[in-house]
């Protein structure tokens, strides 16, 4: 899906029907595994054909699916933002905070709004990618922006969180809805993401 220095990025499954799953190969950090598809065996080959998992980052309770089964499957340790564990079904080996690192250049972005607890994780060496799950979803023209929904846990938490992107760097974004050959992802994605939040907020 996306090859950048140091790293391989692969569209596991979902992105239309359910929350997208993605695998990051990093070089130092090994295989993360980004949101947990209902299990299947054919999956987990393909994950471990592909270098397998050393951790699984749930941006949110939202893309969790049989997440004990992919702990043990893969031997990985699961990681969530700790004001989202409680709500998240399944065991959470490390819980995060605002000032956690996975690795000196993969660190979180706590982003909560769409649930209690929602949280970004950003690879930050050049050219950035960012992992936003359900924090930010494709507009009309395809690319990541604010998009309000009736169970939000705080928009007015979800609109500060979008501002701030503002200040950060990256290339790339990808969210937990993915239509390939329609969602835009980058490169250019914090230009255009910023443009579409503004927009959408009529700022």
């Amino acid at each position: 899906m996306l090859s950048v220095p140091g790293r391989e990025i692969y569209l596991v499954a979902g992105g239309v029907d359910e929350p997208a799953c993605y695998l990051v190969q990093d070089k130092e950090a090994g295989g993360i595994l980004i949101n947990t598809p209902a299990f299947d065996e054919a999956l987990l080959a393909a994950i471990q054909a592909a270098g397998g998992a050393r951790f699984v980052f749930l941006p949110s309770r939202l893309g969790v699916r049989d997440l004990d089964r992919w702990r043990a499957a893969l031997e990985a340790e699961a990681m969530a933002y700790e004001p989202e564990v409680e709500a998240i079904a399944g065991s959470i080996d490390i819980t995060l905070d605002n000032k956690s690192k996975l690795t000196r250049t993969i660190d979180f972005l706590p982003m909560s709004g769409r649930t209690r607890g929602s949280c970004a994780l950003r690879l930050k060496n050049l050219p950035g990618v960012v992992f936003f799950g359900p924090i930010l979803e494709p507009g009309p023209d395809g690319w990541p922006t604010l998009v309000q929904h009736a169970d939000d846990h705080s928009f007015e938490s979800r609109m500060f969180g979008a501002l701030g992107l503002q200040d950060v760097t990256f290339d790339y974004a990808f969210t937990d809805d993915f239509v390939p050959g329609a969602t835009r992802f980058g490169p250019g994605a914090a230009a255009a993401v910023n443009a579409a939040v503004h927009a959408a907020l009529e700022l």
